[in-house]
């Protein structure tokens, strides 16, 4: 599978962000460097992912006169890390949306199962007038992806108003979340190779929240 085969993912290709991202698959990066650069590639990718919101003409008054300028249509979008690792990549990201509520869906991988098990869900109360970015770093088999957008959809959330958000995608995880949400915008700063046995991505980075939080 390549990129060519997935018409909503978006691979952003930068020379500053792959820089980073071969910071964070070296197996020698300390955790500190792991998490500047995690925040870096994702305050990049912010202007990418953003680049769709729709914006209005308002007027306002600078010091030297009164004139027009574009403000987002619903203010800044809802971020909303799937946990434990969602965090890392969201601190990058609110920095720059710095007026963006964040809401948290926590989820553990069954390691027999390979399937999700939710232990958290803390969402803002206007789910349904905002844009939202689900933000993983992962995405491997999709399935906690596919969870946390099944249980906002669940909430009367219109898929067009999801997007999802990834440090490093394998093509069977984008292919379970495309197979039930066609239309769903997927961003990654990478698409890798494939899933090993145990389901974690090659070549990938290994666990994202282990390296981010030191355990």
């Amino acid at each position: 599978m390549t990129a060519r085969n997935f018409k909503n993912l978006t691979v952003i290709s930068h020379p500053v962000i792959d820089d980073r991202l071969a910071v964070l698959r070296h197996i020698g990066t300390s955790q500190q460097d792991f998490k500047k650069n995690l925040r870096e590639i994702a305050q990049l990718m912010t202007f990418e992912i953003t680049r769709y919101l729709k914006t209005k003409e308002v007027d306002i008054e600078t010091p030297i006169e009164k004139t027009t300028a574009n403000r987002l249509t619903n203010g800044d979008p809802i971020i909303i890390p799937i946990l434990r690792a969602g965090l890392g990549l969201s601190e990058g990201i609110s920095e720059i949306l710095t007026n963006s509520p964040i809401g948290h869906i926590g989820v553990c991988r069954d390691e027999k199962t390979k399937r999700p098990k939710e232990y958290l869900v803390k969402l803002p109360s206007d789910l349904l007038d905002r844009e939202i970015l689900v933000v993983d770093p992962m995405l491997a088999t999709g399935y906690s992806a596919l969870h946390a957008i099944d249980l906002l959809v669940d909430k009367g959330v219109k898929v067009k108003n999801i997007s999802l958000t990834i440090l490093v995608a394998a093509p069977e995880g984008v292919q379970t979340i495309q197979d039930k949400y066609p239309d769903l915008k997927i961003y990654a700063a990478a698409l890798d190779r494939e899933l090993n046995e145990n389901a974690y991505i090659m070549p990938g980075l290994g666990d994202a929240g282990d390296r981010i939080f030191g355990t």
